[in-house]
């Protein structure tokens, strides 16, 4: 079978789930396995019962103390347990702050091949095969796995989101012994950030602004049209740089990769770092007074001029089709 780990969050399944139940659907059948099986471990077990409504066969709950919060040496254990169970050639994870710190651990720990930030699954030679982008995304580099297990991280929004299965997936409680010893980091506290707008690596619209919105109260202007919307908001590491944003809306190299159906920035100019963060993106539309911007040259569509300009205009145009 091939396993899908899934995120969730205080009882809900987050959007990177449904996407890895579809990429774990489209590699079955491309392998020839007999189903899928999807994985939950922890806390994220309350969100079993809208799991099981994923297109999958099997769903495998692991539960006890070593699992109330995350820690990256039990979780991983309880991922090669999982693999054992359903004998999986292939373990995908979200390309998420979760799935990065999970899959190498996974990988070790199998002596696995590893396939990172994967937009799509093929086969090569009968062996998991995938285009990523390396280089800030200068170069696409085609890679393939030839171990017998293949860990893969799966870029957000890659796939379609799995819809409801014919039927509900079987559950199965899967026990895990986890050594004490081996747990070198445990969580003392955490602490949520309340948030009204979408995760930015999970939405489907980001506005992202720069330093070309010239002063950090104008960028109420960017979170009025991302609210409009219905979507996160996004900027670069120069405006985070001077303490106009949080780190975590940062996008680019040294952020978040994105890749949302449509990506709005404004006052970006395009350097290498932000544009590596964002190619992955369906639809680009910039905002820039500088008609030489290179965010223009990955842009399929363009505006010239003033972003305080504009902005106003564009809201009102979106608040009147809402």
């Amino acid at each position: 079978m091939i396993l899908a780990v899934l995120e969730a969050s205080e009882g809900s399944l987050k959007k990177i789930s449904a996407e890895l139940a579809a990429a774990a659907r489209k590699a079955q059948a491309l392998m020839h396995q007999d189903g899928v099986a999807l994985l939950l471990i922890g806390q994220e077990a309350a969100a079993a019962e809208a799991a099981a409504k994923l297109d999958a066969d099997l769903c495998l709950i692991v539960k006890g103390a070593a699992f109330g919060a995350y820690a990256a040496e039990a979780w991983a254990q309880a991922v090669v347990a999982a693999v054992g169970e359903v004998s999986a050639p292939l373990v995908l994870l979200g390309s998420t702050s979760f799935g990065r710190d999970l899959a190498p651990r996974v990988s070790g720990l199998l002596a696995a091949g590893m396939l990172a930030d994967v937009g799509d699954i093929s086969l090569v030679d009968g062996q998991p095969s995938a285009e990523r982008s390396i280089y800030s995304s200068k170069v696409k580099a085609s890679v393939a796995s030839l171990s017998p297990v293949t860990v893969v991280t799966v870029r957000p929004n890659a796939f379609s989101p799995a819809g409801s299965g014919v039927a509900e997936a079987a559950m199965r409680d899967l026990d895990v012994q986890v050594d004490a010893a081996s747990v070198r980091c445990r969580v003392r506290e955490v602490r949520r950030q309340v948030a009204s707008r979408p995760e930015l690596t999970e939405a489907s619209v980001v506005v992202a602004g720069g330093r070309g919105m010239k002063d950090p109260e104008n960028f109420h202007l960017i979170e009025q049209l991302a609210d409009l919307l219905g979507g996160a908001v996004g900027t670069t590491r120069a405006t985070v740089d001077a303490g106009w944003r949080p780190h975590s809306e940062q996008i680019g190299q040294t952020g978040k990769t994105i890749a949302p159906a449509l990506y709005i920035n404004v006052g970006i100019s395009g350097a290498v770092q932000h544009i590596s963060g964002v190619l992955a993106s369906r639809t680009i539309v910039s905002i820039n007074r500088d008609v030489e911007a290179p965010i223009f040259k990955i842009s399929d569509y363009g505006v010239v001029g003033d972003a305080l300009e504009i902005l106003p205009h564009l809201i009102e145009e979106v608040r009147s089709l809402n």
